[in-house]
């Protein structure tokens, strides 16, 4: 082999290693119809420019609106947002095997969540628990993991109860919204968008049970909806979807204790529209938190104060589409992408890392009803 031949080669296979590690992919989770059956939608990311390529499309899953995927990338879990599964009262969620290179999925097994319309999902640090919070139902469900990362029989359902926020037509009753498992995996967090209340279980370290614990109250009327940790366990940020505000909490790790020192607006002072908060997420390097506003249609981005945990507004950005359920921040969060779900689209934006602030790109897809977007 000759010496020019060689060299080809060489630069041949650096450029497909440059290609490939410029590549990941991207899960999208969709509320389903008889027209429209597709409950997830795998694409290729492309990191340089935020391009997205349709893969493959699955559709044995009704209204995946929310999915997860476990640390070691080999398993992706999914609820289902349904009243009944299988004739069995509530909806439930499905584990899919993980094709390493492509992303492509294989169902491993579908569980009934007991609870109805399910609307979130987590897995605890040690991969053993998963848990889903139940809307309608106002209630968490607690699946052990199996050999094999499929999902066992539900091994708690657990009610929320308490004293219900003044907003009757929309906190008529407890409506578990999420949980998290915290970073130290001590305890989980639900919040609870009908009670105003952040309600805080214990992890039992043996079996991995949720044992009652305690909570934390947000304003009357606010509805909690996410929450998200930083990193070192000293503050949470709350999303309240009624009131449109931002919740900081300061959390006590070691007690499993938080309280709120600040609320801010998620609205420009000038809009006078109506908008539900939806999601929320922090930057990897802890300088900036986001907020997604449904109606305002905009991310809402915070400056955050790393001493006292406290957020400054930075300013919004509209996700150039109608109702943005969700989003999410790319590896290393070079870009965020938006899940339009009235507008059918999701929006690719590339992120300033100096100044949070979010710019557009021309990348851009067309996906039908579009409600949670989840990085592999």
């Amino acid at each position: 082999m000759g010496s020019e031949e060689l060299e080809a080669r060489v630069n041949a296979s650096a450029s497909a290693s440059a290609n490939e590690n410029a590549q990941t992919y991207v899960y999208v989770g969709s509320y389903t119809d008889e027209q429209h059956p597709v409950g997830i939608s795998l694409y290729r990311f492309n990191r340089q420019n935020g391009e997205l390529t349709l893969v493959e499309t699955y559709s044995d899953l009704p209204n995946a609106s929310f999915i997860a995927v476990n640390k070691e990338k080999t398993v992706l879990y999914a609820v289902s947002e349904t009243d009944s599964y299988e004739g069995r009262f509530g909806g439930s969620a499905a584990a899919y095997a993980i094709e390493v290179g492509t992303g492509r999925l294989s169902k491993i097994n579908q569980q009934p969540a007991d609870g109805s319309a399910p609307c979130y999902i987590s897995l605890d640090a040690t991969g053993r628990m998963v848990y889903v919070a139940n809307y309608l139902s106002g209630d968490v469900t607690v699946f052990p993991i199996e050999a094999g990362d499929g999902l066992g029989e539900r091994s708690q359902l657990i009610k929320h109860e308490g004293e219900l926020g003044p907003q009757a037509d929309r906190q008529e009753a407890p409506h578990a919204h999420s949980i998290i498992p915290s970073p130290d995996n001590r305890y989980a967090v639900s919040a609870d968008l009908g009670l105003d209340r952040l309600v805080i279980s214990r992890i039992d370290a043996e079996s991995g049970d949720l044992l009652p614990h305690g909570g934390a109250d947000v304003k009357p009327g606010a509805g909690p909806r996410h929450v998200v940790f930083n990193a070192d366990s000293t503050y949470v940020y709350a999303i309240n979807e009624l009131d449109n505000t931002v919740t900081v909490l300061s959390y006590e790790a070691d007690a499993g204790r938080m309280a709120a020192v600040q609320s801010l607006s998620t609205l420009p002072e000038d809009f006078g529209g109506v908008s539900y908060c939806a999601d929320i997420h922090l930057a990897e390097d802890g300088r900036f938190l986001y907020a997604s506003n449904r109606g305002h249609d905009s991310v809402a981005v915070y400056g955050v104060d790393r001493d006292s945990g406290t957020l400054s507004v930075v300013g919004w950005q509209s996700t150039r589409g109608q109702w943005p359920r969700n989003f999410a921040l790319s590896p290393q969060d070079e870009f965020l992408l938006a899940a339009n779900q009235n507008s059918n689209s999701i929006v690719v934006f590339r992120r300033d890392a100096e100044t949070g602030m979010l710019q557009e790109t021309e990348q851009t897809v067309a996906v039908s009803r579009p409600v949670c977007v989840q990085f592999l």
